[in-house]
């Protein structure tokens, strides 16, 4: 049961990231969680505790990302937990998609808190998608 509630509830928190609410999905990270997130972009790099982590998925949001969970993996006792969430998102503009990655997400989770989460990524696409985001000069 505990592992049917763990994928239900990161399904419904990335609904809800993609439809611009971040918080039922910041509130399942401890407060001293740790988000790292590979490569050289403006994205990457490692986000300690829960306003960093927030700012992450406030700049997830602002940017037009939109996320999809296609399967996650359960193991472990509620105080010992690893969560595998196999994950892809797009940003589309003028009805284009302008960038599309997939993701494996790792995650140890504690009494239903994130504590540590790693994303496995093409970060050459990241880094498209910042190039992207660049306003133009002048």
């Amino acid at each position: 049961m505990y592992k049917l509630a763990v994928r239900w509830m990161i399904r419904r928190n990335v609904r809800a990231l993609s439809n611009g609410d971040l918080d039922p999905l910041l509130s399942s990270y401890a407060s001293d969680a740790v988000l790292v997130f590979p490569g050289e972009s403006s994205w990457g790099g490692r986000h300690e505790g829960r306003p960093a982590i927030g700012e992450f998925l406030r700049r997830f949001v602002d940017a037009g990302l939109e996320g999809e969970v296609h399967d996650v993996v359960v193991n472990g006792p509620p105080w010992n937990t690893r969560v595998c969430v196999l994950f892809s998102d797009r940003a589309v503009r003028d009805g284009h998609i302008v960038y599309e990655n997939r993701a494996m997400l790792y995650a140890r989770v504690r009494w239903g808190k994130i504590i540590f989460q790693e994303d496995f990524e093409d970060t050459h696409r990241v880094e498209a998608f910042d190039e992207l985001l660049r306003p133009a000069p002048g």
